[in-house]
């Protein structure tokens, strides 16, 4: 029964990973549609609380202010700093640079795990399985043409969210032991909303209140806040307290494989040889990494 449901934690991981790695497609039709990027994350985490508020427990608190400074670290990790910082360098540095970069979060995610939790050890199989997973990842966002356009800022950026999301993954596993998942979700979104709220003193809503009755918007907020947020952190969370941090994290490199493929479908993108292969090698490495013990 336990192998049954660890199977079934994997599989709920995969796909929630797969339906993140489509959101940029609907992140781009929204920038392209008018929305600056920390509008569309308010919007998304506004409609995920709505949702999440009818289902979550009465209890408003955590047990102490200790967990309850946890649940804030996880809003503002995993909710305001990862999705602006992601979104602000998307706007000052390359995509590539940026879709690169903040796919090693896995990477980091098992290198602070491996420094600060002494139970996790260096096992040579989730050092190779994440590197090769990487390199699949740069081979799928480069298509084969590996040229690096440096932008210091917009690249810090990319890097500051990949070390956001290591960090929410860790401390995710510390409060799945003692909350459940919807509870955890809401404080992410309640905490992802109330810090993200100083950024508009510098940077004012701009968005028309009448735009939001066309279809392509609605439509694309509608995807992002009930599917990407509110249902897949929910299942995310229930993941990583199934499985841990570390093997939940390493799908995260699977977020390149629905982008091109998503690009395909939607944006007329063609899949290429260097796509596949690229595909080949990180579900390759995900697979070497998740046979490490200890994790």
């Amino acid at each position: 029964m336990n192998e049954r449901k660890s199977i079934g934690a994997h599989v709920v991981g995969i796909v929630t990973v797969l339906c993140w790695g489509g959101t940029f497609i609907n992140t781009k039709y929204l920038i392209l549609g008018g929305l600056q990027p920390q509008e569309i994350f308010l919007l998304r985490f506004l409609i995920a609380y709505a949702c999440i508020w009818f289902i979550s427990p009465k209890r408003l608190f955590s047990n102490t202010w200790k967990d309850e400074a946890l649940m804030a670290l996880l809003g503002i990790t995993g909710g305001s700093l990862y999705f602006l910082a992601e979104n602000m360098a998307v706007g000052i540095s390359y995509v590539t640079n940026v879709s690169f970069i903040v796919c090693t979060a896995p990477l980091l995610t098992t290198c602070m795990a491996i420094a600060m939790v002494k139970s996790v050890k260096a096992d040579p199989r989730l050092i190779a399985g994440s590197l090769i997973a990487l390199a699949g990842v740069g081979v799928v966002i480069f298509n084969g043409h590996f040229v690096l356009h440096l932008n210091p800022l917009g690249d810090l950026l990319a890097l500051a969210a990949a070390v956001a999301w290591a960090i929410y993954s860790l401390l995710m596993k510390r409060a799945s032991a003692r909350y459940g998942a919807v509870f955890i979700t809401r404080k992410v979104f309640f905490y992802g909303l109330l810090t993200i709220l100083p950024v508009f003193v510098f940077k004012p809503w701009t968005f028309p209140l009448g735009d939001f009755l066309r279809l392509d918007i609605w439509t694309n907020l509608l995807f992002l806040g009930f599917v990407a947020s509110f249902v897949c952190f929910v299942l995310w969370s229930w993941v990583i307290r199934k499985i841990g941090a570390m093997k939940a994290s390493n799908y995260i490199y699977l977020n390149p494989v629905t982008t091109v493929i998503a690009g395909a479908l939607f944006l007329n993108e063609p899949m290429t040889l260097m796509a596949y292969i690229g595909s080949a090698l990180i579900l390759f490495g995900v697979y070497i990494a998740n046979q490490a013990k200890g994790i």
